[in-house]
């Protein structure tokens, strides 16, 4: 057993790498702590026995209550959404979560910190009650028969069933903690993790809403369960946990990549919503009216899929540039705020005087006066800006479709791509070369589960990895299943 680490202690990983112990985490490792190594990148985590054994504890009563739902009715799972729904909804069940949010809120605010997606508004508590309800009316994939192969005497039957405990890690969103509940209606149990910012709100719906709802519906206790820790390292402990059915991690790119490698090597399958950022290609054959409203409408807030690269036909950019820009200003207006805009080579040249123009840009921090339009290199066109109140994106000039589609498949994180062009012909040529998963010829936002699917989604895929075994971009609750085999035999004479 590991009892302690060395200043200069040299760890292998990878098979031919090696990395050293810094001062500070071998002062910190204690017996009894544990040291997760990342073999893609030699990273040194040092998980704390307390976080270690609460994920063990946690994921294990996240596993007895998955064999326990095999005999809950689906009407049972039903109540569960109803009931979890109806107290969201109740204003004086919602008031102490309401006020933990705030809290959170405030806190983050006084570190400086993006507060764009942790404010529980009137909007997001709708959407995780609607959310709930759709799960409630949702009709259960659990058992459903979806083939049946008759041999003569016998027959084998291949039924959908839960896969197992889901693990989920996620940024402070206070919706994504209801949508991830979506996993039991096919039969799973859930463990979450979300940041630490949303803690305390999250700490209240278990409190006031997703407990009590658990309890009503006579559900196995440990069906959803938070793990309540502010360290991160409680996260990397549960992806440690080889009982894991499956890894979900949403936030940002760097963290969400880390936690994949821990889960990967420990064996679990994962699911990654990560870096995100949506690009949009203007062509020459472009309807202007429609680039500079879809621009805009993908422009309103910053979440994954908001506009993040828009490629211009350089043959065009006399009238598609003003398009772009004026849909930029447009959405920074509907905002009451200034737009931020990153220029790569010679797209400087139709830009104006935003080059030189200092604005203020409402950054997490508060105002930061910046120019209009700064210089960025076209190795960085995948970067992807995580703007607070002034919308932000890049702009870059190419030759032609061509050269953008191969843009977008070297540099970005191969999420979500548009094309705005009237042209037949280059919309079937787009989709055919692009390697997205999301593809569409308006504005970027609709690439939602809840919004273009009717399904609370818990999550979406880029391809950054690679393209996904067997589904789709959307994870969704009833999309975490494994399929068993059920054989029936009328002949008892049957041998081989």
């Amino acid at each position: 057993m590991l009892r302690s680490l060395e200043p200069g202690q040299v760890i292998i990983f990878g098979g031919n790498q090696t990395t050293e112990v810094s001062s500070e985490l071998a002062g910190a490792f204690v017996q009894g702590d544990r040291l997760v190594v990342v073999n893609d990148t030699g990273d040194l985590i040092h998980v704390p026995a307390v976080e270690w054994d609460r994920a063990s504890m946690a994921v294990e009563n996240a596993h007895r209550a998955f064999l326990a739902l095999g005999s809950v009715s689906d009407d049972a799972v039903s109540a569960f959404y109803d009931a979890f729904a109806e107290r969201l909804a109740d204003d004086a069940v919602f008031a102490p979560i309401a006020e933990a949010n705030a809290a959170d809120v405030a806190a983050a605010k006084a570190k400086g910190k993006s507060t764009t997606r942790l404010v529980l508004s009137d909007s997001m508590r709708a959407d995780m009650i609607d959310g709930l309800r759709m799960w409630g009316s949702t009709e259960s994939t659990r058992d459903r028969v979806i083939e049946t192969i008759e041999h003569d005497g016998w027959s084998v039957e291949q039924r959908m069933a839960g896969l197992g405990v889901v693990g989920f890690v996620f940024e402070g969103r206070p919706n994504v903690f209801a949508d991830a509940c979506g996993v039991i209606r096919s039969g799973n149990s859930v463990v979450f993790r979300i940041g630490s910012d949303a803690l305390g709100t999250a700490e209240a719906i278990v409190q006031h809403a997703l407990d009590p709802a658990l309890s009503s519906a006579g559900l196995p206790p440990g069906t959803a369960t938070l793990l309540a820790s502010a360290a991160r390292s409680a996260g990397h402990a549960m992806f440690s946990n080889s009982n894991l059915a499956l890894a979900v991690a949403r936030g940002s790119g760097p963290a969400v990549a880390q936690l994949g490698s821990v889960a990967r090597q420990a064996g679990v399958p994962v699911s990654l919503h990560g870096t995100g950022g949506a690009w949009m290609v203007a062509s020459a054959n472009a309807d202007l009216e429609r680039l500079e409203a879809v621009v805009a409408n993908s422009l309103d807030r910053k979440v994954c899929n908001t506009l993040n690269t828009a490629v211009i036909l350089r043959s065009a950019a006399d009238t598609l540039v003003p398009a772009v820009l004026a849909g930029l200003d447009a959405a920074a207006a509907s905002r009451g705020v200034n737009a931020k805009l990153h220029v790569v080579g010679d797209a400087a040249e139709w830009v104006g005087e935003r080059t030189t123009q200092i604005v203020g840009i409402g950054r997490a921090e508060g105002v930061v006066d910046e120019p209009a339009a700064s210089d960025l290199a076209t190795d960085q066109l995948g970067h992807e800006w995580e703007w607070e109140d002034s919308p932000e994106m890049t702009l870059v000039l190419v030759d032609s479709l061509d050269e953008a589609v191969k843009l977008f498949n070297a540099q970005s994180p191969r999420f979500a791509a548009s094309l705005v062009s009237q042209d037949d012909a280059e919309h079937e040529a787009f989709w055919s070369t692009i390697d997205a998963p999301f593809v569409g010829d308006g504005f970027t936002r609709w690439v939602d589960g809840q919004y273009a699917m009717n399904r609370p989604e818990l999550g979406l895929s880029n391809w950054d990895f690679g393209r996904l075994f067997a589904r789709g971009g959307v994870l969704a609750g009833d999309s975490v299943f494994t399929v068993r085999s059920r054989v029936r035999q009328s002949n008892p004479n049957l041998h081989r």
